[in-house]
């Protein structure tokens, strides 16, 4: 197949501003740490309230669009067929946005919010009080909001692209709110987007080195050399872009169906083996918290008791999901072809959120259960040995553990594999000229491996010379813009609310002439 035609304008920007940090952060990383860190306290400072307001209305939104009457619109038009069957379809959007976030930090994150809550909360550290705002606040940014972010600007360019026969750009989720116009802007908002997409993947590949090389370490004892590092993330990266060159119905449809099988017998295992009734008690009670108390630590910005712990935290999490959401929406939207609207949140948002909050049920309920009633102290693990850690140990204390630690360790290797074989499909996509809703949406195998080895190169200098957080801190930052360009485009809904015939009439493909 004949490489497609590369869009210079989105390509070119996003990877010299990506060379260039790695660059900065080499010559001088104590400054440039400095500058990402001010950058980023004075973002979530300053719009600490759009972030909570911005993903608190997307789910109002997103539930506001299943009842209404564009819920029974099928994405493609009323004859399109599905690219994937449900189970498939569900197992690649699980994988996609869950990734390896949820393994590992739904064991860490309850120890923090357990043993150091809110100042301004007045909880005790280590309280029963304490344990369930732990648990509830797990719920909050691991299940209904964070699905949201990333769902409804999917559906959005879902129906832009499949219905409206708009180009493969973000700037097509605003088309129906400012006309044509936006199409002078689009490699702009497409390079903004992207950048902070390929930095995100950059920061989360070396932090998935990191915890592989730590458990390769507990067979293989040593220190994690740079060269340990760079043979991890070359076998992630070589697995990946294969992956992902290799299409939808090959690669990243069968490494998404492993890894959810694997989630899910990890998932029964430990529940079986670990303190099911307590996990099953505190679960209930805190979602029941969480849910009474929903619209309270949606909205919670610390600003009248001066506490940072929600830009530590919730607006911290809401940025990062911001930052990712509008290109992941491009690959959400395409493998939802020939589904309705209704069926389409439901995967998205509905089925994962439900996924994740059994799975915070197993994984947080037995963090806190060994914290709080063992002699177990997962917290100090957490501070003196790093995240990855305390999922580890935490096997450590269930039987067979011999046999599951290495079965974890796949499962990582695998989760990070879904993850970004996704990404780098969509990156590819979005990097390329002439992808239409009737056209092969493949951007070659060219492309992909070119992003797969940029970011694999970055991940390695960073992780193994640097540090992993300037990048880190980098891509939190397009959070901000892609903030207004999911709340821009969530205008096309109100749109489509009002005049539902417009998706309706699928038109025919016009040929795109400028792509930039």
């Amino acid at each position: 197949m004949p490489m497609k035609p590369l869009r210079p304008l989105v390509f070119w920007p996003t990877f010299l501003v990506l060379f260039a940090a790695v660059i900065a952060s080499y010559i001088n990383l104590e400054a440039f740490l400095a500058v990402a860190s001010g950058l980023n306290e004075a973002i979530l400072h300053n719009f600490s309230w759009l972030f909570s307001l911005g993903s608190l209305y997307l789910l109002i939104m997103a539930v506001i669009v299943y009842f209404s009457p564009i819920g029974h619109v099928r994405i493609g038009g009323s004859s399109a067929q599905p690219l994937l069957s449900p189970l498939r379809w569900f197992s690649i959007t699980l994988c996609t946005t869950l990734a390896v976030g949820v393994l590992f930090w739904t064991t860490a994150e309850p120890l923090y919010h357990f043993m150091s809550p809110p100042s301004s909360s007045g909880l005790e550290a280590g309280s029963s009080d304490a344990m369930v705002f732990a648990m509830s606040t797990m719920f909050l940014h691991w299940t209904f909001t964070p699905y949201a972010i990333y769902a409804v600007p999917a559906l959005i360019f879902a129906l832009a692209f499949y219905n409206l026969r708009l180009r493969f750009s973000i700037s097509s989720m605003l088309e129906p709110l400012f006309g044509p116009g936006i199409r002078r802007f689009a490699g702009l908002i497409d390079a903004v987007s992207l950048y902070a997409l390929v930095a995100g993947m950059a920061s989360s590949l070396g932090t998935g080195a990191l915890t592989l090389a730590g458990g390769v370490g507990q067979y293989m004892g040593g220190e994690t050399s740079p060269l340990r590092l760079g043979v991890i993330v070359a076998i992630i990266v070589t697995t990946f872009v294969l992956s992902a060159a290799s299409g939808l119905q090959k690669g990243i449809a069968r490494f998404s169906s492993l890894n959810a099988v694997l989630l899910l017998i990890l998932g029964v295992f430990a529940f079986i083996a670990g303190p099911t009734i307590f996990s099953l008690t505190l679960g209930v009670e805190s979602f029941g918290v969480f849910i009474d108390s929903f619209f309270t630590k949606s909205l919670f910005t610390g600003t009248a008791g001066e506490d940072q712990w929600p830009q530590w935290w919730s607006i911290f999490y809401w940025a990062v999901w911001f930052s990712w959401a509008p290109v992941a929406a491009l690959f959400l939207g395409k493998i939802s072809r020939g589904y309705t609207v209704r069926e389409f949140l439901r995967v998205n948002l509905l089925y994962p959120a439900l996924f994740a909050s059994v799975w915070i049920v197993i994984f947080s309920g037995t963090a806190l259960y060994y914290q709080a009633h063992t002699g177990v102290d997962l917290y100090t693990i957490l501070n003196d040995r790093g995240v990855e850690n305390v999922l580890y140990e935490l096997f450590q204390q269930l039987p067979l553990s011999g046999l599951w630690i290495p079965v974890l360790l796949f499962v990582a290797y695998i989760s990070y594999v879904t993850a970004a074989d996704s990404q780098t499909d969509a990156i590819g996509n979005l990097c390329t000229r002439g992808l239409t809703a009737d056209s092969d949406l493949n951007a070659g195998i060219t492309m992909k491996v070119t992003w797969g080895v940029i970011v694999g190169i970055v991940a390695w200098v960073m992780v193994s010379f640097v540090g992993i957080d300037g990048v880190k801190m980098l891509s939190n930052l397009g959070g901000l813009p892609a903030l207004f360009i999911v709340l821009m485009a969530t205008s096309s809904l109100w749109v489509w609310l009002k005049n539902p015939d417009q998706l309706s009439r699928v038109p025919t493909l016009t040929s795109n002439k400028r792509d930039s």
